[in-house]
């Protein structure tokens, strides 16, 4: 069995159809084994035999409106994967904290191109640090910028 981290995106806990439970039901429901809901951030980790990560993403946005009535685009990452992401320590001298906000982003695909990172767009308070396999780091200081902001920056520059 491989463990899986399953990132759903646009997920609100105030949807009443987006909560834990009927998340972990809809992965239960495929044949999943050991299925958790990760606080109430739409990311699951689970195990299965099959190793085909794209089938298991259109498996679950497949099953998502079946079952929930909505959609959603799956990212996910093997146990094996994140792994591999963490022992780069993707995050050298810094520190999370207050000022300081930390973030993965993870892509479902490969970008067609790579800025040159690390990145600032001029009046931003977020840095874009660097680039790991359909994964990208980056600092937000709190206190003057709000992740939405950021993630706009990230759709645009990696689709």
């Amino acid at each position: 069995m491989t463990k899986y981290a399953a990132m759903l995106r646009g997920i609100g806990p105030t949807n009443p159809n987006m909560k834990g439970e009927k998340l972990r039901g809809v992965f239960e429901s495929l044949g999943f084994s050991r299925v958790t809901s990760v606080i109430t951030s739409g990311n699951i980790l689970f195990e299965s035999d099959l190793t085909d990560v794209a089938k298991l993403e259109a498996m679950v946005e497949k099953a998502l409106p079946q079952q929930l009535s909505f959609t959603s685009t799956c990212i996910i990452r093997s146990q094996a994967e994140l792994q591999v992401l963490v022992d780069t320590d993707p995050f050298p001298g810094v520190t999370q904290g207050p000022k300081s906000y930390i973030t993965v982003t993870f892509l479902k695909n490969a970008p067609k191109a790579v800025p040159s990172l690390p990145y600032t767009p001029d009046g931003k308070a977020y840095t874009l640090l660097a680039y790991y396999d359909r994964a990208i780091t980056a600092t937000l200081d709190q206190t003057s910028a709000k992740t939405p902001d950021m993630m706009t920056c990230l759709e645009k520059q990696f689709g």
